[in-house]
């Protein structure tokens, strides 16, 4: 159960899942909160629509092993678990 981190933050669960992952507190607060009021928005949710290209590039932004051997079905299933 996550921890109640007061009124400015709306999403307390999120934001310390995002902590442990090496986030700032700002940017952790940032996400939860936009998230939490569904102004998030998720480039993962149109990822077929997006070129390899762009695909290949998101996936060496967040580090994700492997990807050059990938096709684009597989960069897309790598993108949606790293999120």
């Amino acid at each position: 159960m996550a921890k109640d981190h007061g009124s400015q933050i709306k999403d307390d669960s999120l934001y310390e899942d995002l902590r442990k992952q090496g986030n700032s507190k700002e940017k952790a607060a940032r996400i939860a909160n936009a998230k939490a009021n569904g102004s998030l928005d998720h480039r993962s949710t149109h990822l077929e629509d997006r070129s390899k290209a762009d695909l290949m590039k998101e996936a060496r932004e967040i580090g994700i092993e492997g990807r050059s051997k990938m096709d684009k079905a597989a960069l897309v299933k790598a993108i949606r678990g790293h999120r």
